[in-house]
């Protein structure tokens, strides 16, 4: 009997001293946008930020880098072929492996950004293609095909979704009338439940999982609805319909205590939702129509969330209690994230903005214009270890903007 004790009290040391394993994900922590730097710049040289080190050789892509540790992970297409890089963080390319096939009929290149837990790298190609890999040497653990082994249906622009890992899960959306949204054992690839939803394709988002009670509750997009499931058992708990056609939701939702905002691009644009305790319903609060994004993100910063209107083509500041807008400055619409107390604005005409949000208005601190790599500037931005990262299809670039550099 003394033995038994002795580990059953080992064992719940070790559960409770157990540490989480490491996450690093498409817009930082918690896929919020805002990142947990200090000590940064609050005005750049005439010509931007240091350069320390640039690239060309990630191949063509739109998904942004994610740091683990001492390395840098990063998807890219060439010749109709998807490829996860790894490099240091001084540019120096490690190894790379071939993740599967990649979307080249419309604004070719890959779309989504890796997601590192621990050891393992998840990564989704545009035609579906989902693997997992060591993040040590590149070495395949497992992968599928979301389209031949799911039964998805693709959608006009490809499959853009960064995977999401929650515990032993790893999350994807197939997109279909039968599995819509899937959840899968993050270490061997085996399904662990399928949901139907509303039988759409999906809408080239994330998902983002919010904790309500014992619950964890999925959401993402499909074409016409804003979806709310349990994370673990697949349950669909709700749905929130778009008025109008059209599946360009590629945002993460802003989560507010019992409330959540949610930005798109066509539907109903900005709308917020209040959870009910257990997160099985939601129920409209507010929604704003002028405040439209399709992808760039917003973030939040206190009482107020930033991000880029697509159509009016200003950065817009919005009160999250009211829904109206406070304030806007005359921007090209872009990607939005922050870090100590700055927004940063990468635009689609290929210039980062570093914008103040101060109580007065916003305010154009500093610009440069971004000349290396071709087509479009699509990518979001990444801070990390006081350095600021943006991608321009083939071409990586990481600035020093660190006050002390």
């Amino acid at each position: 009997m003394k033995n038994l004790l002795i580990i059953l009290l080992a064992v719940l040391i070790f559960a409770f001293t157990m540490k989480e394993e490491p996450v690093s994900e498409w817009r930082g922590p918690n896929r919020s946008g805002v990142y947990a730097e200090t000590g940064l710049l609050t005005q750049w040289p005439a010509e931007g930020p240091k350069l320390l080190w640039a690239i060309d050789s990630t191949g063509r892509g739109y998904g942004s880098p994610v740091i683990a540790g001492d390395q840098l992970f990063i998807t890219g297409e060439t010749d109709s072929t998807s490829f996860l890089y790894a490099y240091n963080l001084n540019g120096k390319q490690l190894w790379k492996v071939t993740c599967g096939q990649e979307w080249v009929k419309n604004f070719p290149g890959s779309r989504a950004t890796p997601t590192v837990v621990g050891d393992l790298i998840y990564v989704c190609s545009g035609k579906g293609d989902i693997g997992c890999f060591n993040k040590n040497d590149g070495s395949k653990k497992w992968s599928l095909n979301m389209i031949s082994d799911l039964q998805g249906t693709i959608n006009m622009f490809g499959y853009s979704q960064s995977l999401l890992v929650n515990g032993d899960l790893v999350y994807c959306q197939p997109g279909g009338p039968e599995n819509n949204v899937v959840a899968l054992n993050r270490f061997s690839g085996q399904k662990v439940w399928s949901q139907k939803a509303k039988g759409e394709v999906e809408a080239y988002g994330s998902p983002i999982v919010v904790k309500r009670g014992n619950r964890d509750l999925l959401l993402t997009f499909s074409e016409m609805a804003f979806l709310g499931l349990d994370g673990k058992s697949g349950e669909l708990l709700f749905t929130h319909k778009m008025d109008t056609a059209g599946n360009l939701h590629g945002n993460i939702p802003v989560i507010d205590g019992d409330d959540l905002i949610y930005t798109e691009g066509d539907g109903n644009r900005t709308v917020k939702l209040k959870l009910a305790e257990d997160g099985s319903a939601v129920s409209e609060v507010w929604r704003n129509k002028s405040f439209d994004n399709i992808m760039g993100g917003v973030v939040r910063l206190g009482d107020k969330i930033y991000g880029t209107a697509h159509r009016q083509m200003y950065l817009k500041c919005l009160d999250m209690k009211t829904g109206q807008v406070t304030d806007s400055v005359k921007m090209f619409r872009g990607s939005t994230i922050a870090a100590d107390g700055m927004l940063y604005v990468y635009t689609e005409k290929g210039v980062v903005n570093l914008v103040n949000p101060k109580h007065n208005g916003l305010e154009i601190v500093s610009s440069f214009k971004v000349t290396k790599g071709t087509k479009e500037f699509f990518t979001h931005p990444v801070i990390h270890d006081g350095v600021l990262y943006i991608r321009h299809g083939e071409a990586l670039m990481a600035y020093s903007i660190r006050k002390d550099s």
